[in-house]
């Protein structure tokens, strides 16, 4: 039987990189790790020992040597801008929507659905999550737009996990575990819950934004275990320091920027921390900007048990209860799926400041702004 020869995409307008800031923003002082040396001789260790601070103090660092060219990066952003501005009745699609009744966040996800904060302004963040390109995802949502791009797209999802397994690297050497322990629970071949998302804020207007405390997302942790941003110049990503203060994320050229999510932070019995971030509005000279972002979110394996791992740092530490791998499993998809439903399964996103969400002896505060 002959092969089917698909048709080439069409061409797609270019997006346009925004320009920075002219604003005098307080910055946070954001650590930048170098990979393009990772597999030389005793490069991972140095480059371990660099991370080290960032990701127990901060949770939030930046890498570059990532191997992915700017061209590369800035076609998933054509693709991720020529998608959102389909008609909302095309990429709305019931069947291409994200169930989050059932804690299902592959899919698309509208804006201007959702009340904030007990007003009546309404979300202003859109979005699309495209699952892991393997069999057992074929039934899950992607929309026939993005299909004409698979190939690409998929590239860049396999790529992008195998940069986050260098940084998996990292996190053990640190942890005085074995080079691949982490790696080996976020395989791209196993199902999980990971997703490459291309998301974007649309303004709203000073009045609207005044009534929700100028809040394009509300603070929170990441419900996996790294997220990827590759840096754009959209001001409006803002962590929370130790000390309580909102600080905001610099750019950083040719760079993905990093947080530790919270499976991560289990993992580690709190030593890699899952930091509290929101998204605000952006400066003056960027507000009437819509806000289109690239990321890749990493999840455990869906069958992987998250409780803290057994590193000889944690018990020096004292951080690894010695009874800690009799308490009950928990499951990197029973933990993801349940913490989707909880955060996003709303009509209205009202303030959930001091709540707690646990699974298991697992707990974070849901909503810590």
């Amino acid at each position: 039987m002959p092969s089917i020869i698909l048709p080439e995409p069409k061409p797609l307008p270019r997006w346009e990189r925004p320009g920075k800031t002219d604003e005098n923003l307080d910055w946070a002082d954001i650590k930048v790790i170098d990979l393009s040396q990772f597999d030389e001789p005793g490069e991972k260790q140095k480059l371990a020992e660099q991370l080290r601070d960032a990701v127990h103090e901060t949770g939030f660092f930046s890498i570059t040597g990532t191997g992915f060219t700017q061209a590369e990066i800035e076609r998933q952003y054509d693709i991720g801008q020529a998608y959102f501005e389909l008609p909302l009745e095309e990429k709305g699609d019931a069947k291409y929507r994200c169930d989050f009744a059932q804690g299902n966040y592959f899919g698309y996800r509208a804006a201007n659905e959702k009340k904030i904060m007990g007003t009546n302004v309404l979300d202003n963040v859109e979005s699309v999550n495209i699952p892991k390109f393997i069999s057992q995802n074929a039934d899950e949502p992607f929309h026939p737009f993005l299909r004409q791009f698979h190939p690409e797209i998929e590239e860049f999802s396999r790529r992008s996990l195998d940069v986050a397994a260098k940084v998996f690297t990292l996190f053990s050497i640190i942890l005085e575990l074995p080079e691949d322990y982490f790696s080996k629970q976020h395989l791209y071949d196993d199902q999980s819950e990971d997703h490459l998302r291309y998301m974007i804020y649309r303004p709203r207007s000073a009045v609207e934004d005044a009534k929700v405390q100028n809040t394009w997302s509300r603070a929170h942790t990441d419900f996996g275990s790294l997220t990827l941003l590759w840096s754009q110049n959209v001001a409006g990503l803002q962590l929370k320091t130790p000390s309580g203060e909102w600080k905001y994320v610099p750019p950083v050229d040719n760079g993905i920027i990093c947080n530790v999510g919270d499976t991560l932070d289990f993992w580690s019995a709190g030593y890699l921390k899952s930091t509290i971030h929101r998204v605000v509005r952006p400066p003056k000279d960027q507000a009437h900007i819509h806000r289109l972002g690239l990321f890749y979110f990493v999840r455990p394996g869906n069958e992987v048990d998250i409780k803290p791992a057994a590193s000889p740092l944690l018990k020096r530490l004292g951080l690894v209860k010695e009874n800690s791998e009799n308490e009950r499993r928990v499951t990197g998809l029973e933990y993801v799926r349940e913490r989707v439903k909880n955060y996003h399964n709303h009509e209205d996103y009202a303030d959930m400041k001091g709540k707690k969400f646990k699974v298991g002896n697992l707990e974070i505060e849901d909503e810590a702004a």
